[in-house]
């Protein structure tokens, strides 16, 4: 049995190795992990008049696996790195942002790989991919003026954040 049935369903944050599985078997992972977020914001929006519009409280307690998992689902390729740390690929990255329950999604890849010449355009794909789930996403310019995106749950939803940095 594969480890996806032991330790569960991961998004790719873009920090873990490349990916193992058949493409064919981890679309068909990410497309039910999807769904399933997609029923969870059904069941616990159900009195806005579109439910699936904004981030439900699962994805507001775990940010990162959340906008992972919507970028993932998006077609966006993820960065990864090897066992010793080094960026192997270049892709988005999601990590925890700067403010609680915010998170930051940058653009990377090992030297030479060209992730910076592509970051624009990939940024912007990963924005609007966000954007149709109801988050919002503002764009920076960071160190070496390399973008990166800020996402954060719309104003006048909350999902029960207590005080932690809604790590995944």
């Amino acid at each position: 049995m594969g480890t996806e049935e032991s330790t569960g369903f991961e998004p790719a944050t873009g920090d873990g190795p490349p990916a193992a599985e058949p493409a064919a078997a981890r679309a068909a992972s990410v497309r039910t992990a999807f769904e399933g977020l997609l029923q969870i914001r059904r069941l616990t929006g159900a009195g806005r008049p579109d439910p699936v519009a904004a981030p439900a409280p699962w994805e507001l307690n775990r940010p990162v696996r959340a906008v992972a998992l919507a970028l993932e689902r998006s077609g966006a390729v993820p960065s990864a790195v090897d066992p010793s740390g080094r960026r192997v690929s270049a892709g988005y990255r999601v990590s925890s942002g700067e403010s609680a329950g915010s998170v930051r999604v940058e653009w990377t890849g090992p030297p030479g790989s060209g992730a910076a010449h592509d970051e624009e355009e990939a940024l912007a794909g990963c924005a609007s991919a966000l954007r149709e789930l109801g988050w919002t996403v503002l764009l920076y310019r960071g160190p070496r003026r390399r973008r990166y995106l800020e996402v954060e749950p719309p104003s006048g939803v909350s999902g029960g954040l207590s005080g932690g940095h809604g790590r995944a």
